[in-house]
């Protein structure tokens, strides 16, 4: 007896469903918005017809209603692709799987593993379209996952983990901008609490203010969990602690949020509103004829996470830092913090639960990578080495001057910096400063190296120091503290060798 499929599918169809972020999405739509960041065009019809993609839009629906909006996504764009692939042959027949898995490659072999599990769940939901036979083959089929944790393992310059050169140099750099004015609060935010933390960029942009929490003397931010199978958005959370000057930022960050939304009510908001407040808002989602806190119940009026990625654009271009790895502005994006966390963590010695714990993992099946491959440190870093990579790095921001009277605030003998072998050159900064000197002055914008001061003595100091803690600690970490420090200084003194030869000439 022969089973009426169109009759079959008819029971168990819906017009609509809720997305799992709380988007209503009409199953027959042709566009399908499922949460701030996520959305796409369903513009397959031309490739399937009938009974079958009436049930594939339900069985998506059901995974647009219990998962990721970024895997349902995924899953979408998966299967769009084996349809255009599959043309000419039926649908879900073994040969259309058969060629599908010939022309993905061993390398994206893996994209299989999700199409066979979305297949599984359309014949338990009991719609028609996938032939027995084609889930039997499938179901012996090996598939080979995903290639994990290449940035790491080979240390890519371009996607892997920063050295602590290039981090110090991010650091420094985004809080220089941001004290000029180069960069505005939001954008150092953005990339101080990714360079902090680790965090995904989708964990940042669901943060809202009550997540900023000051107990006991200690800073800490309340961080929604990301990647949890089945969670709601924001239903999870996992503290991490913080140093004060991130937190004084983010407070800025709260105080301006706070601001804006009062600013657009006209009225004072209560503190239970203001906890609700996105830290990282997108004012053109606010409607002013609905009541706010509705609309503080959903992921509406936060950033969209595509946001983070494109200021780290801009911070790139705006910080340009110098790799003293490739000569080249340091490419940056949020995943390079996460990677340089573990495997700073990884450095340390630390186990792979410890690793899992601090990126946020539910699990060690991607931390393996890290304690794997732990990328060496140099050990030795003598004179002739600095002064080879120093040009590279640009790790000193300021300008060398022949003399005292030279210099901005040259007449001002406070604003001379002193080392234990003498004088090494004047603070052009009218502006109070705390920093260590001369130490901090080298990396600094506002440091003047006099032509004839004693930096090679301070060089010499510095590598002697260096050696010292490595023969007394044995901790790499410790040591490279101070590596991009003693570039700086090595590159004041090539340059300062290079003045005086070219003053010998003349």
């Amino acid at each position: 007896m022969r089973i009426d499929e169109s009759r079959v599918l008819a029971q168990y169809e819906r017009k609509v469903f809720f997305s799992k972020d709380g988007y209503e999405i009409s199953v027959y739509s042709n566009h399908w918005r499922l949460n701030k960041d996520h959305a796409f065009n369903f513009d397959i019809q031309d490739s399937v017809g009938g009974d079958l993609l009436r049930s594939f839009r339900q069985v998506l629906a059901f995974y647009g209603e219990t998962c990721s909006a970024g895997h349902t996504t995924g899953v979408y764009n998966r299967f769009k692709k084996y349809f255009e692939l599959s043309q000419g042959v039926e649908m879900f027949s073994p040969e259309s799987l058969i060629s599908y898995r010939d022309r993905l490659g061993k390398k994206d072999e893996y994209q299989l593993s999700s199409i066979r599990a979305f297949m599984r769940t359309w014949l338990s939901l009991g719609y028609p379209g996938i032939p027995s036979k084609t889930m039997a083959m499938l179901e012996k089929w090996r598939i080979k996952g995903n290639e994990k944790g290449y940035a790491v393992q080979s240390m890519c310059p371009e996607s892997g983990p920063f050295t602590d050169i290039e981090m110090d140099g991010i650091v420094s750099g985004v809080l220089d901008c941001y004290a000029s004015g180069a960069l505005k609060l939001r954008d150092t935010c953005y990339a101080m609490i990714l360079a902090m933390t680790g965090r995904r960029p989708t964990q940042v942009v669901s943060l809202k203010l009550k997540d900023l929490i000051f107990v006991d003397g200690k800073y800490s931010i309340n961080f929604p969990r990301a990647k949890q199978k089945y969670a709601e958005w924001r239903s999870a959370f996992k503290k991490f602690e913080i140093v004060e000057d991130l937190w004084v930022l983010l407070q800025l960050q709260a105080n301006r949020v706070k601001a804006s939304f009062e600013g657009l009510t006209g009225t004072a908001l209560p503190s239970v509103v203001v906890g609700e407040l996105p830290l990282f808002h997108s004012l053109h989602n606010y409607d002013a004829l609905e009541d706010l806190r509705s609309q503080l119940d959903g992921d509406f009026l936060h950033a969209r996470t595509l946001e983070v990625n494109e200021t780290m654009r801009v911070v790139k271009n705006v910080v340009g830092l110098i790799s003293e790895r490739t000569g080249a502005v340091t490419h940056l994006n949020a995943y390079r913090f996460r990677y340089t966390l573990g495997t700073n963590l990884a450095r340390e010695g630390r186990s792979e639960y410890i690793i899992a714990e601090a990126l946020d993992h539910s699990d060690i099946q991607n931390t393996g990578v890290y304690v794997k491959n732990i990328p060496d440190i140099v050990e030795r870093i003598d004179k002739a080495v600095a002064l080879q990579l120093a040009p590279i790095a640009q790790a000193f921001q300021g300008v060398i001057v022949r003399d005292e009277t030279k210099a901005r605030r040259g007449e001002d003998r406070s604003s001379r910096v002193c080392s234990a072998g003498g004088k090494v050159g004047t603070c052009g900064s009218y502006g109070f400063c705390g920093a260590l000197a001369p130490i901090a002055c080298y990396t600094c914008s506002h440091f003047q190296p006099w032509l004839d001061g004693p930096h090679e003595l301070v060089l010499d100091e510095l590598l002697s120091e260096r050696d010292s803690v490595l023969d007394t600690t044995r901790d790499l970490k410790i040591t490279s503290v101070n590596d991009r420090l003693i570039l700086a200084v090595s590159n004041v003194v090539a340059r300062c060798n290079a003045m005086k030869s070219e003053l010998a000439d003349v």
